[in-house]
């Protein structure tokens, strides 16, 4: 998704599998969404 390694998941957070998921949510939305951009724009 474009994010540093550990950024949900480092040790130091302390976040269960769960609330990483949450915090990830709809992180690839934005991304998705410049990448259909980018192709219809021929």
């Amino acid at each position: 998704m474009g994010l540093e390694s550990g950024w949900v998941t480092g040790p130091e957070l302390e976040l269960t599998h769960s609330q990483q998921l949450t915090a990830l949510g709809n992180g690839v939305l934005p991304r998705q969404a410049i990448a259909v951009l980018r192709c219809l724009r021929i």
